[in-house]
């Protein structure tokens, strides 16, 4: 015998009966680690051999061609482009989802954010929620959880009277009865008439807890959104479109949670400031946990001052809009 023969005696001594389905030692070994997936140490125990003897088995299904590894190339240039998101800009994690339909990208990031978000609750959290049709989306999404965990999902802005498919009060309601939370909505207008009358109404006891809870929060999601006269603040019915023209002549070039930022990410100073009930972005930066979940090309310069203006630990968008935010 020669002495290849002699250490196929070796490993396969003691080897339990072949089950008929396989005819070798080699394909028994494969199926039950990339298959049933069992670890090396279970393989060996099932097959009464060595784990050395299972080392050698996979190795030669790998060499034979019996076991092919596929390296899925899409999946990891996504997780390069994540990474290189967070070097530019600062960011503590990213999620990159492929391209497919543009006309989908609100709802298929705002489903990613959702996953995101579900895997970072922790029992007793405090969960701020903006508004948008990728915050809805997310809200939609979100795996459901316990109702013993003792959480609370608060309104981060004042509702709008606009369309109502992905207001404040909608997405934070969806959010919580999703994750099971306590729902805390903010009861006041997103904008008020006067600069006194928000005063006034900040000084009201049950506003002055709501926001005691909205600054409480550990963790938040929202979106960055343009100005345009087609965006969904636009829509929202907010501000009238000559008032938005005119911010945008003067320099305003997105919106986060109702407050508007210019091209460095700076807050940007609006006649509404005094009149609006809501988060303000340095409160905004105060959350340990900020998920952004943004995308599209008519939003990419807001985006893009919005990630500059450090508004996101966490980001969630598409391979299309990361690739040009890192042009």
């Amino acid at each position: 015998m020669n002495a290849n023969a002699d250490i196929d005696v070796v490993r396969t001594s003691g080897l339990s009966a072949l089950p008929p389905e396989f005819d070798s030692a080699v394909a028994w070994a494969a199926w039950l680690y990339y298959v049933d997936q069992l670890n090396q140490s279970d393989v060996a125990k099932v097959m009464n051999v060595s784990r050395a003897s299972v080392v050698n088995y996979l190795q030669e299904a790998r060499e034979s061609g019996l076991v092919a590894v596929q390296v899925d190339h899409d999946a990891f240039a996504r997780t390069l482009t994540s990474r290189r998101l967070m070097e530019k800009y600062g960011l503590r994690g990213a999620a990159v989802i492929p391209d497919l339909d543009p006309n989908d990208a609100d709802r298929r990031i705002g489903e990613a954010a959702g996953r995101l978000l579900a895997s970072m609750v922790d029992p007793g959290d405090t969960i701020g929620v903006a508004w948008g049709k990728t915050v809805l989306a997310a809200a939609r999404s979100i795996p459901r959880l316990r109702h013993d965990r003792n959480l609370t999902v608060v309104q981060l802005s004042g509702s709008s009277i606009g369309t109502s498919d992905f207001s404040p009060e909608f997405c934070t309601s969806l959010m919580a009865n999703r994750l099971g939370a306590r729902c805390i909505n903010l009861l006041a207008p997103a904008i008020v008439s006067t600069d006194e009358l928000h005063d006034e109404l900040m000084q009201e006891p049950m506003l002055v807890n709501q926001f005691r809870m909205i600054r409480a929060a550990g963790k938040v999601i929202f979106g960055i959104g343009d100005i345009g006269p087609e965006s969904t603040y636009a829509r929202a019915g907010i501000s009238d479109a000559d008032a938005l023209a005119g911010m945008i002549e003067q320099g305003a070039l997105g919106v986060i949670i109702g407050r508007f930022i210019d091209a460095r990410g700076a807050p940007f100073a609006t006649p509404l400031d005094g009149r609006t009930v809501g988060i303000t972005l340095d409160e905004l930066k105060a959350v340990p946990i900020r998920i952004c979940a943004a995308g599209g090309a008519r939003k990419m310069g807001a985006i893009r001052a919005g990630l500059g203006g450090g508004y996101a630990t966490h980001f969630v968008t598409d391979m299309a809009t990361a690739n040009i935010l890192l042009e």
